[in-house]
């Protein structure tokens, strides 16, 4: 009998510690590092590529020049 009238009293607790956690902002800060990180790595990953295929063909023809 006593566990039946703690369960409200413990999912009430539940609920307001969840509350609390959606008002701290640490993990927050971390998901915007990552998602900075991800656009750096696709950025960088675009100009290598881009880059990278001019640098070689301008190799090649010093290359063939010589």
């Amino acid at each position: 009998m006593e566990s039946i009238r703690s369960l409200p009293v413990r999912a009430y607790l539940a609920v307001l510690g969840l509350g609390d956690s959606f008002k701290r902002e640490e993990g927050q800060a971390l998901v915007e590092y990552a998602l900075l990180l991800a656009l750096i790595a696709v950025v960088s990953i675009a100009v290598l590529t881009v880059l990278g295929t001019k640098v070689s063909h301008i190799f090649s023809k010093i290359s063939t020049d010589l």
